[in-house]
This record gives structure tokens, C-alpha cells and sequence, in this order.
């Protein structure tokens, strides 16, 4: 008896470790930072001035209040800041690691595009400057 819940608590570890480690891959994501459009020259970028009505017209529609996909929200601060089921999506500081700016600049894996190319809503990508200026706002500090 004692074997048996030793085996199942080791193999219980070992998922879990696995599951750790998918899910730090692919926040730890990298990407060729010279391809992604430079961080906006503007100074003092908080979320409530610049960023959230981008986020409001770009991605509220799946990632608001009702069912938000992947459990990520961008409707408010604390919840971009949060992350979703894949983690953190906004390394404050570090805009160029931010898994959130490699999705939306159609970087890495074509999967995790956001807003999706072909999405039912007909939501355009960003634009070099709205990233530029997320990026902004994330070497800022994200606040």
C-alpha cells in the first residue's frame, strides 16, 4: 500500500512538473526583438490613458468580463497584469519578452496571433504604433 501511494505521489509530481514547464516555455517564449515594432517615444503611458482603449476596441471582445478566452482579462489593469491560464502575458519592464507583444505583433507560433487573423469579429491587427506605444507602456512599467 504504502508502494502504491509513493508511485502515484512521484508520478503526480512529475505531471505536475511537466505541466510547470510547458507553461514557463511558452511564456518564456523568444522571438527576433529586431522584428517587433520599436517602443513608442512617449513618456508617462498608463493603462487608463493610452493602453486600455486599445485593449477596449482590440481585444475586449474575448479577453472582457464574459468568458474570457484562456482566462486572460484586458479589460482592467489587474487582470492583464494577472495573466491567464498560460501565465503572465506582461513582464513589466521587459516589453520585448512580453508574450502578450509577441502575439499581437504575429510573432512566434501563428496559434497565439491575437487578435486572429480570419477572427468572426473582424477585429484588424494592431497597428506598429499601438504596439509600439503597448511597448511603451510595458518598458514603463505597466501601470
Amino acid at each position: 500500500m504504502m508502494k502504491r501511494l509513493s508511485i502515484l505521489s512521484f508520478m503526480a509530481t512529475i505531471a505536475l512538473s511537466a505541466s510547470s514547464i510547458r507553461g514557463a516555455e511558452k511564456s518564456a517564449v523568444q522571438v527576433d526583438a529586431t522584428k517587433l515594432p520599436p517602443p513608442a517615444d512617449k513618456k508617462d503611458v498608463t493603462y487608463e490613458k493610452e493602453i486600455k482603449a486599445i485593449f477596449d476596441h482590440s481585444c475586449a471582445k474575448c479577453h472582457g468580463p464574459e468568458k474570457p478566452k484562456a482566462k486572460l482579462r484586458l479589460d482592467n489593469l489587474e487582470g492583464a497584469l494577472k495573466g491567464g491560464e498560460d501565465g503572465k502575458v506582461i513582464l513589466p519592464g521587459k516589453s520585448a519578452e512580453s508574450l502578450l507583444i509577441i502575439n499581437v505583433a504575429h510573432l512566434g507560433d501563428p496559434d497565439d496571433y491575437m487578435p486572429p487573423p480570419k477572427n468572426k469579429a473582424g477585429i484588424p491587427p494592431l497597428t506598429k504604433e499601438q504596439i509600439g506605444l503597448i511597448r511603451a507602456w510595458i518598458d514603463q512599467g505597466a501601470k
